[in-house]
């Protein structure tokens, strides 16, 4: 747009329009109310910038015009228009003043007069206007003789949109293209998955590294732009990076915001009160399969092909889906002190239901965690009366009626596998477990440490009960994998014989004082060494204290 040329053009040509308002012999009053109107616009709108999206801010009930004329010089140009509503339905039209009769530029047949008289109204009439939420684009002709505005207008509430002019069709797209067909398969749908498919974007096709595919996942509806739905999740009280586009950057997460990156896939579940808004990009993989989803629950799936480089976006026509029930679990029977062992598979099984019948009116349920993340449910007689996460060993003392029934259900709250033995018994049954300390916790004293030697600290209980060490080199690398996948249900028997170093016997029946130390000597200067200490009740099942990892000091 060449500015000093069409501030000399503008009032020009509308003095001519003006005078030849005047000029006209019989017009009706409100033909020239209508145009001096129309002129009066001109002077109170804004210019709409070629080649770039602008972002315009509508206040309820009153409307905001912006225009543009095209280069000089140019009889015939192709041109388009692209409105965006973020929000609400909007009212948008656009408007054409043509030169007068006799100076008519080419292509002045393809607008539509909106009155039939060729006297003054001819020189202003609508050639498109739309209501909606949908992206609308125009796609037009213009001659250089001729202004166009663009009338906006929200009934509804305060909005913004996006607009987007350009006169350069031939050199590219702002946005991405979709392709000719822009729908979304289901594929495949389970208890917590669904499996999503779509046609790829030519965009992708010509310029891969500059485009990527985003899915945005909800409990509410569809959502018919990028805009619209980051606007919809802001009104539920949070904070979201301008695009999906630009999620990538970790700090930019709301305290309501999970990131998980697994796979080069980038996720982000935002917790708002309409339940979980999920944001992944996966690149331009075209397929996708959405995991950890509620049972019997009704999502909607949103793609959205993004241009990394100008933040634009396009979007496919969305989808719905429902997640099967989930099916009942097999329900095993609690026998009177029968230990039972339970695996749940974190992405096949994730549930598991015990059932007692209470032939006593007080009963004992013993939980040990072996491994994973579980969460347990109790009722009795169909009224909740625990429910907890589990952490190490659990014990719930709970008193009913005679022929009450226990419902116990299990649940993996991870996708890896979790463990746990579960016993129910009378009040009076010989107990499980040995009694257990305060803590589990070993504790190592760093002044004591030496080049061949590590003393080691664990608290004890009030009756006398067996005690057992066991350590092994670790490298440094491995620490991790070894506190995380250790079953911490497993006894001494799993271990290697030379990984003992001493089993002991000790209490004390002042709880403060029952603290026992060990110094483990033979070691080795400046190596990791894994400490584990077993405790053995009347039973003779052991409870495994919480791994210690020492490293001898170097240099002495």
């Amino acid at each position: 747009l060449k500015m000093s040329w069409f501030w000399l053009y503008l009032p020009l040509h509308l003095l001519t329009a003006t005078c030849l308002c005047h000029s006209i012999k019989a017009p009706t009053t409100s033909s020239q109310q209508s145009f001096k109107t129309n002129l009066f616009h001109f002077y109170h709108s804004l210019i709409l910038a070629d080649g770039k999206e602008t972002t315009v801010h509508l206040l309820k009930d009153i409307p905001k015009r912006y225009y543009f004329v095209l280069e000089e010089g140019r009889v015939l140009a192709p041109f388009s228009i692209t409105v965006t509503p973020c929000d609400v339905p909007i009212e948008w039209s656009i408007l054409v003043y043509k030169s007068p009769p006799g100076k008519a530029a080419p292509g002045d047949h393809d607008t539509q007069e909106v009155s039939k008289s060729p006297k003054a109204s001819s020189l202003v009439s609508t050639i498109f206007s739309y209501k909606g939420n949908s992206v609308e684009t125009y796609m037009g002709m213009s001659s250089h003789s001729a202004l166009y505005l663009l009338e906006f207008l929200s009934t509804e509430r305060d909005t913004h949109i996006t607009v987007y002019l350009t006169t350069d069709t031939t050199s590219g797209h702002l946005y991405p293209e979709l392709p000719t067909d822009p729908r979304i398969d289901v594929v495949g749908i389970g208890h917590t998955t669904v499996t999503l498919a779509w046609k790829h974007s030519p965009s992708v096709l010509q310029h891969r590294e500059g485009i990527q595919y985003c899915l945005l996942v909800n409990e509410k509806h569809n959502y018919k732009s990028l805009c619209a739905a980051e606007t919809a999740i802001r009104s539920s009280g949070m904070k979201l990076p301008p695009t999906l586009a630009l999620s990538l950057s970790p700090y930019l997460l709301e305290p309501q915001q999970v990131m998980i990156l697994s796979n080069s896939e980038l996720s982000i579940i935002n917790k708002v009160s309409s339940g979980e808004v999920r944001q992944v990009c996966m690149g331009t993989k075209n397929t996708y399969t959405v995991p950890n989803l509620s049972p019997s629950t009704q999502y909607y799936f949103d793609v959205f092909i993004v241009n990394l480089l100008t933040n634009a976006s396009a979007a496919y026509t969305g989808t719905f889906a429902r997640t099967l029930e989930e099916p009942e679990p097999k329900v095993t029977e609690l026998q009177d002190g029968k230990v039972i062992h339970v695996v749940l598979d974190g992405k096949k099984q994730k549930f598991y239901s015990l059932q007692y019948h209470a032939r006593h009116k007080k009963i004992h349920f013993t939980f040990q965690l072996c491994r994973g993340q579980i969460r347990i449910h109790i009722t009795r007689n169909g009224k909740t009366v625990a429910s907890e996460n589990l952490s190490g060993l659990r014990y719930f003392s709970l008193k009913g009626k005679l022929l009450d029934t226990y419902s116990v259900q299990l649940r993996s709250t991870e996708e890896s596998n979790s463990s746990v033995k579960v016993q129910a018994s009378p009040h009076f049954h010989k107990p499980l477990f040995p009694l257990l300390p305060e803590s589990l916790k070993i504790k190592s004293f760093s002044k004591l440490r030496t080049c061949r030697s590590v003393t080691i600290a664990w608290l004890g209980t009030q009756e006398e009960s067996k005690y057992c060490v066991y350590s092994k080199r670790i490298a440094e690398d491995q620490i991790w994998r070894e506190l995380q996948s250790a079953d911490r249900c497993s006894g001494p028997e799993s271990r290697h014989k030379s990984e003992k170093v001493l089993c002991k016997y000790f209490y004390d029946l002042n709880p403060q004082r029952a603290v026992t130390t060990e110094t483990i000597k033979g070691l080795e200067a400046g190596t990791l060494y894994l400490f584990d200490v077993y405790l053995f009740g009347p039973s003779g099942i052991p409870v495994r204290y919480h791994s210690k990892v020492v490293k001898t000091r170097k240099k002495c």
